[in-house]
């Protein structure tokens, strides 16, 4: 299934696609596409349902696919190749962070450069939509936690980040520093997390354009070790890591300075575009 949200922000209503790419209200059948609704019970009743049955929704704003998330958790420097433009060495261990939930926004919307930045760059990620929670999760068991998966840009603000002390939170939580959708695809129509092509252009020039297959730490593996720190809740969304060709990679390095256009998108989970503004 590909579930979406669409509408106003804070007045989202979700949505399914049907066999035919439209937006059917799932308004009826569940509040939103979050919590609960995420859970193995909660999908089973809206797969039950046939989405042709269901009024069309006729175009407007697309949200964020998941509503009312209430962990936003990073993975740093997850593709080799990615930490090697960056100049950093490849980590032991996952390296988490968190991007506020206020930084959520839909895959289409204006991304604003925040106050007094000058290094404002893309990442363009895999997204795992928990579904199941649980904590000390099992390797072996940690696919069955995940709801499906969907397309992030982690938007990141690289001298807040790096060059202004603390954690890197600091450069990664600003407003609209994560667009997240269009869909949630479940995890039944991904065949292998581990084999997707993502891709990301800035003004038609594609920077970024790699595989998930060169993860350092794999879906299941993140999973299971996110929940060794925290417990893990339906709605919980993690962001795996980026490949390389972000702006601080470039030689010279090159940011975002308003104006520009950013197209973004993984194989089977659909694509985002953004027009850069000013906060």
């Amino acid at each position: 299934m590909k579930l979406l949200r669409i509408g106003a922000p804070g007045q989202e209503k979700p949505a399914i696609l049907d066999a035919a790419g439209k937006a059917r209200d799932l308004s009826s059948v569940v509040s939103d596409i979050a919590g609960d609704t995420l859970t193995p019970e909660g999908l089973a009743r809206i797969a039950a349902i046939d989405p042709e049955s269901l009024p069309e929704l006729d175009g407007g704003r697309i949200g964020a696919c998941v509503g009312k998330i209430g962990k936003f958790i990073c993975i740093g420097l997850n593709y080799s190749d990615h930490a090697a433009e960056t100049g950093a060495q490849v980590p032991k261990e996952p390296v988490i962070f968190m991007k506020a939930t206020s930084a959520i926004c839909g895959p289409n919307d204006t991304v604003l450069i925040p106050r007094n930045s000058v290094k404002t760059d893309w990442e363009v990620e895999l997204g795992v939509v928990i579904g199941k929670g649980g904590v000390y999760i099992d390797e072996a068991d940690a696919m069955d936690h995940v709801a499906g998966y969907c397309v992030i840009n982690d938007v990141s603000e690289r001298e807040f980040q790096n060059e202004r002390a603390g954690t890197w939170d600091k450069g990664k939580g600003c407003d609209t520093f994560g667009p997240i959708g269009p869909w949630l695809v479940t995890r039944d129509e991904v065949a292998d997390p581990q084999n997707l092509h993502l891709w990301l252009e800035v003004d038609g020039h594609r920077f970024q354009d790699g595989s998930t297959k060169t993860m350092v730490f794999g879906v299941r593996h993140l999973v299971s070790y996110v929940s060794q720190f925290m417990s893990l809740q339906p709605g919980d969304v993690i962001s795996t890591g980026t490949p390389p060709g972000v702006g601080m990679g470039q030689k010279p390095q090159t940011y975002l300075k308003g104006g520009e256009t950013i197209e973004l998108g993984i194989e089977g989970l659909g694509q985002q575009r953004q027009t850069i503004g000013k906060a």
